[in-house]
């Protein structure tokens, strides 16, 4: 889709908070949606990795945790306006306490959807 806005963010989640992690970005994920503009939130946990390149291997599940688990969240607007409305409002209503459950800061990425 041209021209709507996109964000991915990296949560390092501690090994010891995934549980809580989910259960509370099921509820933010249903409020990120109501937000004026939004045209779609996903998140992703990371639990597979790739080991080769060969023609049909399958992602290969992790099967220990070093220093914390990975997810990623798309959140998709129509303009940037939209989106920086909505990114004041996730960081006052959830932004507190979505970092005690990371090992560090979230990442933040953000741009012009190409495609």
């Amino acid at each position: 889709m041209t021209g709507s806005f996109s964000e991915i963010k990296l949560f390092q989640v501690k090994p010891d908070k995934l549980a809580e992690f989910e259960d509370l970005i099921a509820s933010v994920a249903e409020a990120q949606k109501q937000q004026p503009g939004c045209l779609g939130v996903k998140y992703m946990k990371r639990f597979f990795t790739i080991d080769g390149i060969e023609m049909g291997n399958p992602p290969r599940e992790l099967t220990r945790i070093v220093k914390c688990v990975k997810y990623f969240s798309y959140w998709e607007f129509d303009n940037k306006e939209s989106y920086g409305k909505a990114i004041k409002w996730f960081f006052d209503d959830y932004g507190k306490e979505i970092q005690r459950l990371l090992i560090m800061p979230f990442d933040i990425n953000c741009g012009n959807t190409v495609y």
